[in-house]
């Protein structure tokens, strides 16, 4: 049985393919890749088409060089996630799946922000909060949370403010604090503290939150989906851009649709739109836009204000914290480079780390498969074992 903290970093893909990056051919040898081909074999299922995802999520002002500098995967020192799955519950099958159930759950976010979601699973198994990133809804989770519910554990995704059928703010306050001040009102609500899911602003505003927590634990563990600390500048631009496109709407799913299909050319096109129009809301004149508050990009107290916002407030709650970490990169990212992961790695030294291979920005849209099987190991190897 290889050692499930033994310090190499072998991408999800590999691992599941019983193949290793040329830089790491020396150290693993052939019976510890075969075991962990074994491993990974156990948990990964068939990937679930689950509908069309907004590709995107704001996150933190962007401040780095867009040239990531190049770096040997060794030099990561992260653990094997890959290794963890013989230490896991065998995924439920996805025939088993369809079973989950899934209940409505509103919460009160900061200033009285009614904030709307679901819960998947038994409520009184361990919770995790997913946190979406800007621009999506509590959709872009569905597959992930089925996942979860099936391994034991009470998922619950929500939408964040002024997102899919949570609360706008009146005020307008879409600022991080606002976002984090929120999730930790979430938090606050259940009865143990949950595991933090955190993609892009979801991942920000669970990393500030928990960087602000001042009480008892806020969270049992904490997993951020391509973001960290820094972001790249070129990937920033290229989301904002296409949140900012099409301001007068679209004319029809299929439209819409194109316009995931430019900016995420590497994913298949859905033939069913039903989940795209989950993300789209529909107004007086039938043009479908985005379903957010258009004062989250356009008004004065929005998340990509870099005047409203101290990046090194990050560095500082990364610093800070102690419970389990795991941070999940889309191999094909061009929001998280492989220095901003190394970087990470140097401010939270225990922290577990996966390169999810076929996945970009979106990795739980792109990958749902690969993304749901490192996230229950880590949670069953890190959390539940505990």
């Amino acid at each position: 049985m290889p050692n499930c903290s033994t310090s190499l970093a072998v991408s999800i893909e590999s691992a599941a393919d019983g193949r290793s990056p040329a830089s790491n051919n020396a150290k693993l040898s052939s019976a510890f890749r075969n075991r962990i081909r074994g491993c990974v074999s156990k948990l990964t299922i068939s990937m679930d088409d689950f509908g069309a995802r907004v590709p995107c999520g704001i996150g933190v002002p962007a401040h780095r060089s867009e040239a990531a500098l190049p770096i040997s995967r060794d030099s990561l020192g992260f653990g094997v996630l890959a290794a963890w799955a013989a230490q896991s519950r065998t995924f439920v099958g996805a025939h088993s799946l369809s079973s989950i159930e899934v209940q409505p759950r509103s919460v009160t976010g900061s200033r009285g922000i009614v904030l709307r979601g679901d819960s998947s699973g038994d409520p009184s198994h361990p919770p995790v909060l997913l946190l979406h990133g800007g621009g999506q809804t509590r959709h872009a989770w569905s597959g992930t949370a089925r996942q979860l519910a099936g391994a034991g554990w009470n998922a619950i995704s929500v939408d964040l403010r002024g997102h899919g059928e949570s609360d706008w703010s009146p005020e307008g306050d879409y600022r991080h604090g606002d976002f984090a001040a929120d999730t930790t009102a979430i938090a606050r609500s259940f009865d143990t503290p949950p595991v933090l899911v955190g993609a892009s602003l979801g991942g920000v505003s669970s990393l500030l939150a928990l960087g602000e927590a001042k009480e008892q634990p806020l969270a049992s563990a904490l997993v951020l989906v391509d973001i960290a600390t820094r972001m790249e500048l070129r990937g920033a631009a290229r989301i904002i851009s296409f949140m900012k496109d099409k301001p007068e709407g679209f004319e029809s799913l299929k439209e819409a649709a194109a316009a995931v299909a430019r900016y995420n050319p590497h994913r298949p096109r859905p033939s069913d739109l039903s989940g795209l129009n989950k993300n789209l809301r529909r107004g007086k004149d039938g043009r479908y836009r985005w379903h957010w508050d258009p004062q989250f990009l356009e008004g004065p107290k929005n998340p990509t204000d870099g005047g409203n916002f101290d990046p090194e407030s990050l560095d500082r709650a990364a610093r800070s914290l102690t419970l389990p970490t795991l941070l999940v990169r889309g191999k094909m990212s061009d929001l998280l480079s492989e220095e901003g992961a190394r970087e990470f790695s140097e401010l939270v030294p225990h922290a577990k780390f996966v390169d999810v291979s076929g996945a970009g920005h979106m990795v739980a849209g792109d990958r749902n498969d690969l993304f749901a099987s490192a996230v229950v190991s880590f949670l069953e190897a890190e959390v539940r074992s505990q």
